[in-house]
């Protein structure tokens, strides 16, 4: 198949899918560059040490991160990926309000476990629909494109922030 076979046969909502999802992806972003925003004024009504701020916006997001993307990327390659990509977002958004309502270190730190079990399920499913939506050819710039939603949730994510704080 050539070139202009493969892009013709590439399904027509493609250009919408990946605007969709690269705006998912800015959510998913988001919410970590608006608590690292936020952070001095968390540290100072929690009394948080630094190492108490490095757990809380690297180690608990990160941890479970990692851990819970590879199980869902596997999972990804065989059920409904709009469904994990659905329940993913649902998990990372509630956790993230839950994160505004911590009364303390322990409350603020187990909603960020939450977010990062939520988050672990928005880029597999992601990419993956991004593959069956653009043929080889043109997948490079469609998960380029994709990627600018990390651009776009990182200003999103801080000037929101910066906005709201106190």
């Amino acid at each position: 198949m050539t070139d202009k076979q493969s892009e013709a046969a590439a399904p027509r909502d493609r250009w919408y899918v990946l605007a969709i999802l690269t705006v998912v992806y800015a959510l998913n972003i988001a919410d970590r560059f608006s608590i690292s925003t936020l952070i001095e004024p968390i540290r100072q009504e929690l009394h948080l040490s630094d190492s108490g701020v490095a757990f809380l916006t690297g180690v608990a997001l990160a941890l479970f991160y990692v851990t819970i993307g590879i199980p869902i990327a596997a999972l990804a390659d065989r059920a409904d990926r709009r469904k994990i990509l659905a329940i993913a977002l649902a998990i990372w958004s509630g956790m993230t309000a839950l994160c505004g309502l911590a009364q303390n270190y322990w409350q603020l730190l187990l909603t960020r476990f939450g977010v990062g079990i939520g988050e672990a399920g928005g880029t597999p499913p992601s990419t993956s629909i991004l593959a069956d939506k653009f043929p080889p050819a043109r997948r490079p710039m469609a998960l380029t494109i994709f990627a600018l939603g990390a651009c776009l949730g990182a200003w999103l994510g801080s000037s929101v922030a910066a906005w709201r704080s106190p």
